[in-house]
C-alpha cells in the first residue's frame, strides 16, 4: 500500500487474515473477540495510523453530535440539472440539522479521487455523489464505504458498486418524449446522446428505441450520435441536416443539445417546428428563453437532492440499517412548447 492512501478496516482484515466484522470489534474492544487478538489488531492499526470515522458511528448512535457534515459532489456547478440538485440537497440537509460541503470535480476522475480522499480527512459523516464522465475506476467510492462512510449516487450511479442512489426515470422519460414526437407526425427522429459507459445514457436510449419499436416505426443507426453539449451540436448538425434523408426530429440528452440543435436548424433556413421537431431533457430555464421554447424533458432535480438527503441522513442516523441499500426513482413529465408540433 502506498504511504499517501489511508488505511481502511478493509485493508487491516485483508494484511491480518480476519474479516473486517473482526477488525471492526476488536477496535471497539468487543469481549467476542479475544484479548489477544484485540492487542494484534490494535497495535497493528496504531503502527499505520489508522483513524476509524468515529463521527458516523456517534451520529448512527445519537441525534445529536459536535458535527454533521457531508460531503457533496457535483461534476459541473454551473449546469443548471445539478445546480438544482444542489439547492434541493443545501435545503433538506438544513431542515434536518446538518451543513455541507460541496466540491466540483469537473468531470476529472483524479479530481474526483482525490475529493473523496479530502472527505475522509474531514470526516464527513456521509457522500453525495454523482460520478464524472471519465470515471472508470471505482475504488475511491468503495474505500468510503469501508469505512463506514454511507454513500448516496444521484443521476449519474456507479452500476460497478451496489451503493444507495436516486434517479429520475430517464427510460420512461426518453420513451414518453419520442412518443411525442412520432404522434405529432415526425418520421425520422434522430438521437444526440452522452457516451454509453453511463448509465443515463443508456436508459435514454432504450427510451428512445423502445418508443421508435412500440409506433412501428424503423430504427435507424445512422441517426445515432454521441453529442452531449451546445457546442458540439452546432458543430456536427449542419451536416446532418445536408443529407438527402436527414432527420425530421432531434431527441436531445439535455437542453443545451437541444438548443444547439434549434439555432443550427434555423441558421440552415428550416422552420421549427414544421420542418424540424426538437425534444430536450432538462427543462432548465434556457428552455424557455429560446425562441420558440424548448420541448423537453422535466427532471425534478431539487426532489432529487431532496431524497439523496433523507437517504444519507437516515443510514448515518441509523433509521435505515447500514446493510440495506435503497434506491429511488423520481419520476419525469413532458413540457410540450413551440419546438414540436
Amino acid at each position: 500500500m502506498s504511504e499517501n492512501k489511508s488505511m481502511t478496516m478493509k485493508d487491516i482484515a485483508r494484511e491480518l487474515g480476519v474479516s473486517v466484522a473482526t477488525v471492526s470489534r476488536a477496535l471497539k474492544d468487543s469481549p467476542r473477540i479475544s484479548e489477544e487478538q484485540r492487542e494484534r489488531i490494535k497495535a497493528f492499526a496504531r503502527e499505520h495510523d489508522f483513524m476509524p470515522n468515529v463521527l458516523a458511528e456517534n451520529l448512527r448512535r445519537s441525534r445529536v453530535a459536535p458535527q454533521r457534515l457531508i460531503g457533496v459532489i457535483i461534476p459541473q456547478i454551473a449546469h443548471y440539472y445539478f445546480s438544482t440538485i444542489l439547492s434541493g440537497i443545501a435545503e433538506q440537509a438544513s431542515v434536518r440539522g446538518y451543513h455541507i460541503v460541496v466540491a466540483q470535480s469537473d468531470e476529472r476522475y483524479d479530481r474526483e479521487r482525490r475529493i473523496c480522499e479530502a472527505f475522509q480527512q474531514m470526516r464527513v459523516c456521509g457522500v453525495i455523489v454523482s460520478q464524472a464522465k471519465d470515471t472508470h475506476d471505482y475504488s475511491h467510492f468503495r474505500k468510503l464505504i469501508d469505512q463506514g462512510i454511507p454513500l448516496v449516487f444521484y443521476d449519474r450511479i456507479c452500476t460497478g458498486i451496489n451503493a444507495n442512489r436516486v434517479v429520475v426515470d430517464d427510460y420512461m422519460g426518453a420513451f414518453t418524449a419520442v412518443s411525442h414526437l412520432v404522434q405529432v407526425g415526425y418520421k425520422r427522429i434522430a438521437f444526440y446522446g452522452a457516451p454509453m459507459t453511463m448509465e443515463i445514457s443508456k436508459n435514454r436510449f432504450n427510451g428512445y428505441h423502445d418508443a421508435l419499436i412500440r409506433h412501428g416505426q424503423q430504427f435507424d443507426e445512422s441517426l445515432i450520435f454521441i453529442c452531449d453539449n451546445r457546442d458540439d451540436a452546432e458543430q456536427i448538425t449542419p451536416d446532418v441536416l445536408s443529407r438527402a434523408d436527414h432527420p425530421d426530429a432531434f431527441f436531445a440528452v439535455n437542453d443545451d443539445t437541444a438548443i444547439g440543435i434549434l439555432y443550427t436548424a434555423k441558421r440552415m433556413g428550416f422552420n421549427v417546428p414544421r420542418d424540424i421537431g426538437v425534444c430536450g431533457f432538462t427543462n432548465g430555464e434556457r428552455a424557455i428563453a429560446c425562441d420558440p421554447m424548448l420541448t423537453t424533458v422535466e427532471q425534478r432535480g431539487h426532489m432529487v437532492g431532496e431524497e439523496a438527503v433523507d437517504i444519507l441522513i437516515n443510514h448515518v442516523e441509523g433509521v435505515s440499517p447500514a446493510e440495506k441499500v435503497v434506491k429511488k426513482v423520481v419520476r419525469t413529465r413532458l413540457v410540450v412548447r413551440g419546438t414540436t408540433r
